[in-house]
């Protein structure tokens, strides 16, 4: 059992310049979260970010359309839940894509146009494999069984800018939704007219971070970061977040908020895996 100062997350308020996100933001969630952070008056959940060795900035692994939304609002700081990217317990997994439409033919026919990327037929075990192995750039699998590599050349920039056109074509044509498992027999009965479930490979944090640090970003939802003890529910007034404070006053003011909390007994640590029906 970890120590209970072990569980706590790390808080701190940062320069909203200084976030540096991994991935894409979300342009069509990311209005309505403006919206609603001026209507509500506060911050519920900090991202999740972690230093970036030699760089004075963090890289956002979570909440990259909280930190543009941020951006929107002009405001200075963020409170963020810093954490350590080499902690054991910290997993980086990736989401899978549920494309649904009504034209599977299209969909094909679009992703077969774009340049730089092609299609091949595989089977199942295979298709993992070169995932793994990093061959792959994503695997198509489609309802009645058939499977396709997406093949890339190129360096991870090259092949970055690639996923970011073939993601990009979906989102903007095709309703789709995030997995976390590519098994057809738990997602059909879930979704109406798939198209295809989009397998990616996993990134591993070293590339995170040269992408992020160097201007690149993956697309918006492929990344799926699994965060020990996540900080959830902090509800940080808006005004303390635009207040013109320095940096130091904002930090002070939260590790008193932090002491608060911890003597009203107002922080509860859950073990367990936790499934939030009200996001």
């Amino acid at each position: 059992m970890p120590h209970p100062r072990e569980r706590m997350p790390v808080l701190r308020f940062v320069p909203v310049e200084d976030l540096i996100p991994h991935e894409q933001a979300d342009q069509v969630r990311t209005g309505p979260l403006v919206q609603r952070l001026q209507t509500e008056g506060i911050l519920k959940n900090p991202p999740v970010v972690a230093p970036i060795p030699g760089d004075p900035r963090y890289v956002v692994l979570d909440g990259a359309n909280r930190v543009e939304a941020a951006r929107r609002l002009g405001l200075p700081h963020l409170v963020v839940q810093v954490v350590d990217y080499e902690d054991p317990r910290l997993r980086v997994e990736a989401w899978t894509h549920v494309i649904s439409g009504e034209s599977p033919e299209h969909f094909f026919a679009t992703v077969r146009e774009i340049e730089g990327i092609a299609l091949e037929p595989s089977e199942y075990l295979h298709a993992r494999a070169e995932l793994a192995r990093r061959q792959a750039l994503a695997c198509l699998i489609c309802p009645r069984g058939d499977i396709y590599l997406v093949r890339a050349e190129g360096d991870l920039y090259r092949r970055t800018a690639l996923l970011n056109l073939l993601v990009d074509i979906y989102k903007s044509r095709f309703r789709f939704y995030r997995a976390t498992t590519d098994q057809l027999e738990q997602i059909l009965p879930d979704y109406e007219q798939v198209i295809a479930v989009v397998v990616f490979p996993r990134y591993e944090p070293a590339e995170i971070i040269e992408l992020a640090r160097n201007g690149a970003r993956l697309p918006a939802g492929i990344t799926r970061h699994i965060i020990p003890y996540r900080a959830l529910r902090i509800n940080i007034p808006l005004e303390i977040l635009a207040a013109p404070l320095s940096l130091e006053e904002k930090n002070a003011w939260l590790m008193e908020w932090f002491r608060r909390k911890l003597a009203g007994r107002e922080i509860r640590i859950y073990e367990e895996s936790v499934v939030i029906f009200d996001e």
